[in-house]
């Protein structure tokens, strides 16, 4: 199908649609194109291969001279952990709250980005113009400061780009959502609206995190021995209140992890905070008697490096904790990192240490996305004449896209590719391109589907066998190969002496032609290698040979 460019107004997600996190998102407006938020996945266990995931950007990169600047909605990792990575390949300036810059300067100069990097710093609840797309800021609550959403006004229509958002009256750092600035925006009209579906499922109300505040003063208060909350290291309001519950309860509070001291930097320098002492540092916690620490880790989502992780294992270098000794998730299990965090729980529970979650009797933790009667608040103040739910797995996006219908809304369910024209011709999906996700290997990204993370996979499910063999002139085994199998077998089983004892014998047996050729007799070997594996191990594992000819 052929696509007019020059007077359309389209959305394109890249990444966060099917899916929790990861979030790209395109808007093209009469040939100018506007970038969306820029977040990490991880691997987890569809991709435990790969760490850190980021959507592929190629389309996007392709095209960048069109592209006229990324803008941040808030400052979460599935929003804008990917703008190090991804920068080199968009080059566009950047434009954020004062907060998600704080943030964004950091990880920008840990990456040796910084000065590269031009970086607007937008007024909240502003407006601003930025190629052809006039954009207003709507303050919303979510689980960390300055969210906010964008009206995209166009000459076809408004479209609402609501962000992660929620309904709280009480959100103790930033104000609630402006509900009067939605309610005007459905009084002029709303063309489109494409609005979190990540707890679309869910009855009722997603909660106030006020309600978080009292449940954690009255917790901390009963509580005996070191005391640990990990939750989201930007979710600044609940940094905040488990301070507070923890000042209330006589303990001073450390800060354990360096995402953890990020945030707490970029809260200080745009304002918040102001009333909390300095928190403690990771060496000073542990001279503190018990009963009057709690430290604040990283690592509610199972991360094998975090802090938490580290704790849980007994390797970390400051600070232990043991029997009598408490730790409270503060968090919400994001789906895909359910098995690593129940082996951190259960690493805690071994140690002895009395183990909150969110699904025990006490409320330690509230979503920072709307519930079915917040997101029928929206649509009842928006009134947009289409709906693009995002944000969410699939069956996520489905129930969005029944509760819009109830407000007469149109939806259009799109998979991450699917560019949705929106403007200057009937909404529908009017063109597919390239998507995907990359898996970030150091300082590179690689494709899923590529060679390396396809012998990174095979080695994880096959393990991987590497045979040394030196040869003389004629092609004649010299001495005794050495095999490794990790993976297979373990370090001095006597059947790898046996493989190797094998692969001798059956390089020797080759062709006297086939020996005098070094890469003949290197690919021979490793199939001979190969075979001897097979003989032993019903598996297919990543084999690789280094040859010796002295």
């Amino acid at each position: 199908m052929t696509f007019d460019t020059s007077d359309d107004l389209a959305f394109l997600p890249l990444g966060g649609t099917g899916e929790i996190g990861m979030n790209l998102n395109v808007y093209r407006l009469d040939g100018q194109l506007l970038a969306v938020d820029c977040g990490i996945g991880f691997g987890g266990a569809e991709a435990p291969e790969a760490e850190i995931l980021v959507p592929d950007p190629a389309w996007l990169s392709e095209r960048r001279d069109r592209l006229v600047g990324l803008v941040i909605t808030h400052a979460h990792e599935d929003h804008l952990g990917a703008v190090a990575h991804l920068w080199s390949l968009l080059r566009c300036p950047l434009y954020a709250s004062p907060f998600a810059a704080a943030v964004l300067r950091r990880k920008l100069g840990e990456a040796g980005l910084l000065h590269e990097v031009t970086i607007h710093t937008v007024p909240l609840s502003s407006r601003v113009k930025i190629g052809n797309f006039d954009l207003q800021f709507l303050r919303v609550a979510h689980s960390v400061p300055e969210s906010q959403a964008l009206a995209i006004r166009t000459r076809h229509g408004i479209v609402l780009h609501t962000g992660d958002w929620k309904l709280d009256p009480n959100p103790l750092i930033g104000p609630p959502t402006d509900e009067a600035a939605f309610a005007k925006l459905g009084e002029e009209g709303v063309l489109a609206m494409v609005c979190d579906s990540t707890n679309a499922l869910v009855d009722g109300h997603s909660g106030s995190e006020a309600t978080v505040l009292e449940a954690l003063t009255a917790l901390i208060a009963t509580l005996k021995g070191r005391v640990a909350v990990s939750c989201f290291a930007t979710n600044i309001a609940r940094v905040d209140s488990i301070t507070r519950a923890a000042m209330a309860a006589g303990r001073r509070v450390a800060l354990f992890g360096r995402s953890l001291r990020n945030a707490d930097a970029a809260a200080r320098e745009t304002g918040y905070f102001s009333d909390l002492p300095p928190f403690l540092d990771e060496e000073e916690a542990g001279y503190l008697p018990d009963d009057e620490l709690l430290i604040i880790c990283t690592g509610s989502q199972g991360e094998p490096r975090s802090a938490l992780a580290k704790i849980a294992a007994d390797t970390h270098p400051q600070i232990s904790l043991g029997e009598g000794d408490t730790v409270v998730f503060s968090s919400r299990m994001i789906p895909g990192n359910e098995k690593a965090i129940m082996n951190v729980e259960a690493a805690l529970y071994r140690a002895g240490c009395r183990v909150i979650t969110p699904d025990s009797e006490h409320p330690v933790h509230v979503s920072g996305h709307p519930a079915k009667d917040e997101l029928r608040r929206l649509y009842d103040l928006v009134k947009p004449r289409h709906a693009v739910p995002v944000h969410g797995e699939w069956r996520h996006l489905q129930e969005h896209a029944a509760l819009a219908r109830e407000f007469g809304a149109e939806p259009h369910l799109i998979e991450d590719g699917d560019m949705l024209r929106l403007g200057g011709g009937p909404v529908e999906v009017c063109e597919t391109v390239q998507s995907g996700k990359l898996a970030v290997d150091g300082t590179r990204l690689l494709p899923l589907d590529g060679g390396v993370l396809g012998a990174r996979r095979r080695m994880l499910f096959n393990g991987v066998v590497v045979g040394s063999l030196a040869v003389d002139e004629n092609g004649r085994v010299r001495g005794t190969p050495q095999v490794s199998a990790p993976g297979l077998f373990e370090q001095g089983e006597d059947a790898t002496a046996q493989i190797a004892s094998d692969l001798a014998r059956l390089v020797n047996d080759l062709p006297a032609p086939l020996r005098r050729e070094d890469s003949a007799l290197r690919e021979a070997a490793r199939t001979a290698l190969r075979k001897a594996i097979g003989r032993r191990v019903r598996k297919r594992p990543l084999v690789e040979l280094h040859l010796l000819r002295v």
